[in-house]
């Protein structure tokens, strides 16, 4: 599924930089703007997060697939804004009780797509329809006062496991 957000939704999407905000919140933030190494880092700060909230170490394999492809969605917006939209600024990651959300904000004016027809056997061109496949939800937000975007996806966050009685 596809949507554009209209910056009303759920998410907090008129919020200021989600920088300023505290950890408790829900977001966790990471510059990217002008790093090296912008894929493997935002998959070393992304595999942080989920540590942090207990996705890590997996400990089943539900557990290990939703983390396997969060850590692939984020490699797959990130590289996409690194060869489509001159590098990527930020990577965002929110958690609800049974979605993360994942962002990547960037400063190119295009619109990323699933390659149509995809072939499968065809090199490149895979990044959007991985993130189409593995995602709930998947969308472009414009904001008016910056050039760029952010791209994000939602995806199933893994259920927790019950508690022995």
């Amino acid at each position: 599924m596809r949507s554009r957000e209209d910056g009303n939704g759920e998410w907090g999407d008129n919020e200021p930089h989600l920088s300023a905000f505290p950890p408790e919140d829900g977001w966790r933030h990471l510059s990217l703007r002008g790093s090296a190494g912008p894929v493997p880092r935002a998959r070393d700060f992304t595999r942080q997060v989920l540590l942090e909230w207990g996705w890590l170490p997996e400990a089943d394999p539900q557990q290990r697939e939703a983390t396997e492809n969060v850590l692939l969605v984020v490699s797959e917006l990130v590289t996409n804004a690194v060869l489509h939209a001159g590098g990527a600024d930020a990577l965002r990651l929110r958690r609800k009780a049974t979605v993360l959300r994942v962002e990547v904000e960037d400063s190119g004016h295009g619109e990323p797509a699933p390659r149509t027809p995809h072939r499968a056997g065809r090199p490149g061109g895979h990044g959007m329809f991985i993130v189409q496949r593995l995602s709930l939800d998947w969308g472009v937000r414009r904001t008016a006062d910056r050039p760029g975007k952010t791209v994000w996806a939602e995806l199933p966050a893994p259920e927790r496991p019950t508690q022995p009685e």
